[in-house]
């Protein structure tokens, strides 16, 4: 029996892999519908170019938030469109079996939100495994071996953290700070120093132009566009990625004391490994500038980078197929329905 389908059911993206046919799906997590009906007109890409630019009859939302479902039904709808998509590349006909991933820290209950999620996709089974062993996984670590490994995962809701050892979590912790607490922090600096107020996406243009944790070797120059505070008129204002740097210094500070507190709380054989083979580092968040030197500075770990870091939890989902059989941790929804 093999897994058929790995999804990463992210707050800002929804990654989803296919069994020898690798990624198929990587779309924002974002539904546009229609506030009277909640009727769906569109999700991803085109749903998110129409944020902040919509009438008041139509509304555009991240149904997931923090890692977890806040919207059950635009999220069971957008969810069904993404593997329906997928589906349609699957040599293969039949109800699949499915590999869902959550943050380590969520509760049962959301947990269970998230199963029925998509088990009404019309999966076969599903199995449920935490992000940062997905991560693992789809970076290539031997998760059966008896060395420690540790995975930082950042994505936009949470940054899950895990210390992996034979084939088990040995620690894993869940902080609700991720990519958009960046946007967010960038937003409000904005606004105190410069007197701008800055959309979501423009907010997201800027964090990819010179977004900064880590001082680079010459400041990058990119442009806050928004609207003035004062007059509300149209405005494009210069920004430094120094600035970017003391704008987000808080939520950064954030994620380094998570990793300190999971190096704090690791078994020191197991400090020893990660000190040797370094902290993976996954997961979009992980690819603003200077993440990776920030937490070697602050923790003296060196971190090991993953191409395309946004791609492995969703890879390691469709890959874990020892694991999630084995596994007396992982819950199985059998599904009685035709796809």
């Amino acid at each position: 029996m093999n897994i058929d389908i790995g999804i990463d059911l992210g707050t800002a993206n929804t990654v989803i892999y296919i069994r020898d046919k690798g990624i198929v799906v990587n779309q924002p997590s974002v539904v546009a519908y229609e506030v009277k009906g909640k009727k769906v007109i569109a999700i991803g890409n085109k749903a998110k170019r129409m944020m902040g630019k919509t009438p008041e009859e139509l509304e555009v939302v991240k149904p997931i938030k923090n890692g977890v479902i806040s919207d059950y039904t635009l999220t069971e709808r957008m969810l069904k469109a993404y593997v329906m998509a997928a589906m349609q590349k699957r040599k293969i006909w039949g109800k699949p079996n499915v590999c869902v991933c959550v943050p380590s820290g969520i509760t049962e209950v959301q947990k269970r939100a998230v199963e029925d999620a998509v088990f009404r996709t019309g999966a076969k089974k599903v199995y449920i495994l935490e992000e940062p062993f997905a991560a693992a996984i789809g970076a290539g670590v031997d998760i059966e071996s008896n060395k420690g490994h540790m995975v930082v995962d950042i994505g936009a809701g949470t940054t899950d953290i895990a210390v992996i050892s034979q084939g088990g979590i040995n620690y894993s912790a869940s902080e609700k700070v991720g990519g958009d607490d960046f946007d967010e922090a960038i937003i409000k600096y904005m606004k105190k120093r410069h007197n701008v107020l800055m959309g979501e996406v423009s907010t997201e243009q800027l964090k990819l132009e010179i977004g900064s944790v880590y001082p680079r070797e010459k400041d990058a120059v990119g442009y806050a566009k928004g609207k003035e505070l004062v007059r509300g008129l149209p405005t494009k204002v210069p920004v430094k990625s120094s600035e970017i740097i003391e704008a987000c210094e808080e939520v950064s500070d954030m994620v380094i004391n998570a990793i300190k507190l999971a190096l704090e709380s690791t078994p020191p054989e197991l400090v020893g490994d990660i000190s040797e083979y370094g902290i993976i580092l996954t997961g979009g968040g992980s690819k603003i500038f200077g993440m990776n030197r920030l937490i070697t500075e602050k923790t003296g770990v060196r971190v090991r980078r993953i191409e395309c870091p946004e791609l492995v939890v969703a890879t390691g989902a469709a890959n874990a197929k020892d694991y999630v059989l084995n596994s007396e941790h992982v819950t199985v929804l059998e599904s009685q329905q035709d796809f």
